[in-house]
């Protein structure tokens, strides 16, 4: 029994040495790689300040090429209006390729086929996540003669202490 004790202790230390290597371990490569992580998004930040600047320069170039033969104001107008109409190009490759609009939807879009004009709405919406409006029963509650319907309880009939129960 003695000897059974003392090999428990030598496991339990050698489980806890174990923990700590591969702790220390794990550590250290993480270590590694938020250092390389780091590196590179610095890197990426850098670029990114180097090119606004590259494009500032840009920009300035053509206003100043446009100012040779145009008044200042208009020289500056026209590299506004082309510095936007970059940013807009630039934006419109940004989006998801699902949101531009193919010749199919363009089609839909031009012959109203999803939309509502005087007409009914629809069954269900168009994302097919259910029915857009709660159901409607066959008649009003509370009319007598229906099939399945009681009659509404009148304020006099409820009883404030009875207990409530639902079928």
């Amino acid at each position: 029994m003695d000897r059974l004790d003392h090999l428990e202790h030598l496991d339990k230390h050698l489980v806890d040495e174990l923990a700590q290597v591969a702790r220390e371990t794990v550590r250290d490569e993480l270590r590694e790689q938020t250092r390389k992580q780091r590196r590179t998004a610095m890197l990426y930040a850098a670029s990114g300040a180097v090119a606004l600047y590259a494009g500032a320069a840009l920009a300035l170039t053509l206003g100043l090429a446009l100012a040779l033969g145009l008044p200042d104001w208009a020289a500056a107008l026209i590299t506004a209006v082309i510095l936007g109409v970059v940013a807009f190009v630039l934006r419109g490759m940004a989006r998801p390729s699902h949101s531009r609009p193919t010749p199919d939807h363009e089609t839909e879009l031009a012959t109203g086929r999803d939309r509502v004009m005087g007409g009914t709405a629809p069954g269900a919406p168009p994302s097919g996540l259910g029915m857009p409006y709660p159901p409607m029963p066959p008649t009003a509650p509370g009319t007598s003669g229906a099939p399945g319907s009681d009659a509404a309880p009148r304020p006099d009939d409820t009883d404030p202490e009875q207990p409530h129960h639902r079928a």
